[in-house]
């Protein structure tokens, strides 16, 4: 396969951006509208049935059937394997990272449950915990070092490092009945702003954090990535990083591409024209070697957040609302569009997975 050196993606993605920008941002907004049908009958039945309305924290955001992350069946209760969370790809296969919501009470234990049975190492959170009145999240995780259980699941808060825009928080894991425990590694980006979009510069240098952290990391288990809705925000961050990784290989990124295919593993993964467009502009300021942030500093005793925790909610993460598009594209049926999400046929043939790409200029 043909690469590009990081100079060259740049002047194409520039190039690309400028035309899309023209007329008030007409082609973003064409590109973005083309996508608004993409996987939408696909079957939620286990989102939508009656045991299980109570852990949704929309009632219209719901995990697609054939994506959606099954846990361990507690007591016979087979409901008990409910959780509102996708497998969704990020360029080395189908099961790379788990988009999930924001946990509710009720849900914690169910959370932590699917940690430990995926074998998760790393966890993104891209929400605030409130926004004005609103939970958006529940508090999942101690913010000082101490220690609680959720379920059969003990957590505790070993170390919490603080950078310009966000924490870094080390967790220790514990199975009841288990000998054996695991290191966590919690990133917390609280500054998303209500009814915006960040600042480009702040979710490339958080974006670009978390992609070293990866790629120094054996893979283990997926990552977890979650906002409020599990959509919006984790869509964005999901296929950033996935296009920053095939540009760090010289292939071209194609951020259409990425978001089809992403919204055929979860409904509505990158919910906002501004979204969509965050994306672009995030890409060229990486590129253009705009993601060089200040080393996260370790807190003291009590580590409490300096920063007011922002609503990143607002646009991104309003749930239930479908895009209605004036010039539609022709959709595949239920069944053609199970074949695409084979192994051998996925979308993702468009983005070469990076586990193949051994010639790498860069990580």
């Amino acid at each position: 396969m043909e690469t590009f050196s990081r100079s060259e993606i740049l002047q194409k993605l520039k190039s690309r951006c400028v035309s899309l920008a023209a007329n008030n941002n007409r082609g973003f907004k064409q590109e973005f509208r083309e996508l608004s049908e993409v996987g939408k009958d696909l079957p939620t039945k286990a989102g939508a049935a009656d045991a299980n309305k109570q852990k949704n924290r929309y009632p219209l955001i719901l995990p697609y059937d054939h994506s959606r992350v099954r846990l361990s069946i507690q007591n016979q209760d087979p409901g008990s394997d409910y959780i509102n969370a996708n497998f969704v790809p990020g360029g080395g296969s189908e099961r790379d990272f788990i988009c999930t919501q924001g946990p509710l009470q009720n849900t914690l234990p169910d959370f932590w449950r699917m940690v430990w049975e995926q074998n998760v190492r790393i966890i993104v959170m891209v929400t605030s915990l409130k926004q004005k009145h609103t939970i958006m999240c529940e508090k999942y995780w101690p913010l000082e070092s101490r220690t609680m259980y959720y379920g059969s699941i003990q957590v505790t808060t070993v170390t919490r490092k603080q950078a310009a825009d966000f924490f870094i928080t080390t967790i220790n894991l514990q199975q009841r009945g288990n000998p054996n425990d695991r290191i966590i590694t919690h990133y917390y980006y609280p500054t998303w702003p209500d009814q915006d979009v960040p600042l480009p510069s702040s979710l490339c240098v958080f974006t670009e954090h978390v992609r070293q952290h990866l790629e120094a990391t054996p893979c283990l288990g997926p990552a977890v990535v979650h906002c409020s809705a599990g959509v919006g925000r984790s869509g964005t961050f999901v296929t950033l990083l996935w296009l920053m990784q095939l540009c760090m290989r010289g292939i071209q990124p194609n951020i259409k591409a990425a978001v089809e295919d992403l919204r055929l593993h979860r409904m509505y993964m990158v919910q906002t024209p501004d979204q969509y467009i965050l994306i672009h502009d995030c890409l060229i300021q990486w590129l253009s070697g705009g993601a060089i942030g200040s080393r996260p500093q370790s807190q003291g005793a009590n580590p409490q957040t300096k920063v007011s925790p922002q609503s990143s909610s607002g646009r991104g993460d309003k749930a239930g609302k479908r895009r209605q598009s004036s010039q539609r594209p022709p959709q595949p049926s239920q069944n053609t569009v199970q074949q695409i999400l084979k192994p051998g046929n996925l979308l993702r043939r468009l983005l070469p997975s990076v586990s193949n790409m051994k010639t790498s200029n860069g990580s």
